[in-house]
Order: C-alpha cells, then structure tokens, then sequence
C-alpha cells in the first residue's frame, strides 16, 4: 500500500492511494476505527494495515478522491524524532567532494551518522525557502529513505528488514557554506524547509528487493544525479543496525541512506540552486518528489 498525508482544505488527513496511485482514500472515512494518521497507521502494526486492507476490497468509486483534487504534505508531516541520516555512503559521492583519491578520514569504516530537525520537513509541491540560506550556497542531495515500523534496539543485520515500514523519497537539502562553517552538519542541513519528503511511503512487501531501485534527481530537467541503491558502501540492515546498537529505534522513525554523486557542490565551479529552480527526485516504484526554490 501506499500511504500519503493530504489537504482538502480541513487540514491533514491520512489516506491510502488506489487506482494506480491516480486516487486517494481518507482512511477516516473508510471505516470507523481506522487511524486518523499515517503514524498512527504504522504504530498500529500489522493488525491495523490487516484492517485498512479489509476496508478498502470493493470500495466504492464514488468514496475515491482524484488526487489532482487534493494538496499532498509530507506522509509523515511533522517526524516525532530528528531525522536519522547516512553521510559518505556512496564512494563516487566522495570523490566528487574530497577528489579521485579522497584522504583516509574522508572513507569511514563505519557509518557516519548524522541528524535533521523534524522542522525540516515540507512536502510534495512545496517551496523550498532558499532565502534561509544567508550564505547563497543551497544544495540537493536525493535518497532513499527508510521508515520504521517495528521498534527495538540491538537489532541485527539478519532481521533489519522485519523493522521497516516501508519508503519514501527524501530530498536532504543542504546550506553548503553553513554545513563546513560548522564543523557538524547540523545546523547547515535543519534549516527550516529543507527536507522535501514524499509523496508515499510504499509499504516494504510493494517495494520487492530495494536494492534494485534506481534513483534520479534532475535540476531544471538536468539529470544530475542517477544511481541504483545498491552502490551504497553501507547498506540498509548495516545502517539499521549501526544506529539500533546505541538508540532504540521507534516506530516512524526516518532514516535517510544517504545521496550518490552529482550533487552542486561536485561541479566546478558548483551548480548551486537558486530561486525558481525546480528539482525533482525520483525512485522507481516510489513515485517523483517535485519541489521549486522560492
């Protein structure tokens, strides 16, 4: 299933695409006792999305919205915790940052673990507040993000894909000159806005095997970035189980893998954004996350 957050003019409202994802279903008027959000849906567990699967055999057209007709937020407008994200973890990625032979320090042996603020986060179609970025040096890195169903600490390697939800598109924008004025990326990367996400998190069983997935951002109808998730140097269950050794993961919890190479700050001189530019992510199966520069 495909589980999205949309507007219809009342405020957020949690529903579940349908006809070839062209429609959308408020879960709240689906049936009663179905979660009235999407981080409700993924806390309620197996028997919840048992439920809503139930509800939706044979609905009606007429109970269906043309998703045209709704304004999509983020599936999880505002994350109950800091994003968790992944840096350096595609090697080209590196080398277009640090040079074709990178310094030592610049290829961890472990995960580099980092973290966005859950007030980054905007949706599909929404404007990118390039104007926060006081240093001019405004930057996109595409992912694939992961969503936590399951909870637990310790887990390991071999059961990391029982603890997974589903996926969503990330955008992890990035204030360039702020991200290296600070040392820890922090401040350079939460700024107000500037984590796109969307449109859906696609149920894990829909995705199939993730590391086939392809990824793609274009800038202005510019492929910059375009990568397979395989090419990752630290994969997901590693990834999971780097972070749930020390933090106990929770249901609803984002974990963004990181960006392959073709961000701006590769290019010479670097291909910032600037306003009016329109970038869009895309991964196969997940649908595209299109966002402008205001």
């Amino acid at each position: 299933m495909r589980f999205v957050t949309f507007d219809r003019g009342s405020g957020p409202r949690a529903g579940v695409l349908v006809d070839q994802a062209k429609s959308v279903v408020d879960l709240a008027e689906l049936g009663s006792g179905l979660p009235a959000s999407v981080q409700a849906v993924i806390e309620g567990g197996a028997r919840t999305r048992a439920a809503i699967e139930t509800a939706l055999r044979g609905i009606a057209k007429e109970r269906t919205v043309p998703l045209e007709s709704v304004k999509l937020l983020a599936p999880l407008p505002r994350p109950l915790r800091n994003i968790f994200c992944v840096g350096r973890n595609y090697f080209e990625h590196i080398r277009e940052v640090h040079g074709a032979e990178p310094p030592k320090e610049a290829v961890s042996e472990h995960p580099v673990i980092f973290t966005k603020a859950p007030s980054c986060v905007i949706g599909p179609g929404a404007e990118i507040p390039g104007h926060l970025d006081y240093s001019n040096s405004l930057d996109y890195e595409g992912e694939l993000a992961i969503v936590i169903g399951q909870g637990g600490r310790g887990i390991k390697k071999a059961d990391a894909f029982d603890h997974i939800f589903g996926y969503t598109i990330f955008n992890d924008v990035t204030a360039r000159t702020l991200q290296r004025q600070h040392n820890q990326w922090f401040l350079g990367k939460s700024i107000d806005g500037f984590g796109p996400m969307g449109p859906a998190i696609v149920t894990a069983d829909e995705v199939g095997d993730v590391k086939k997935l392809r990824l793609r951002t274009s800038v202005n109808g510019e492929v910059r970035q375009d990568e397979v998730v395989s090419s990752m140097i630290f994969d997901i269950p590693t990834v999971i189980e780097t972070i749930s050794r020390t933090i106990r993961l929770e249901p609803g919890d984002v974990i963004a893998t990181g960006t392959p190479s073709g961000v701006g700050l590769g290019f010479k001189p670097p291909k910032f954004m600037k306003k009016g530019d329109e970038v869009v992510v895309t991964i196969d199966g997940l649908g595209e996350l299109r966002n402008r520069v205001g």
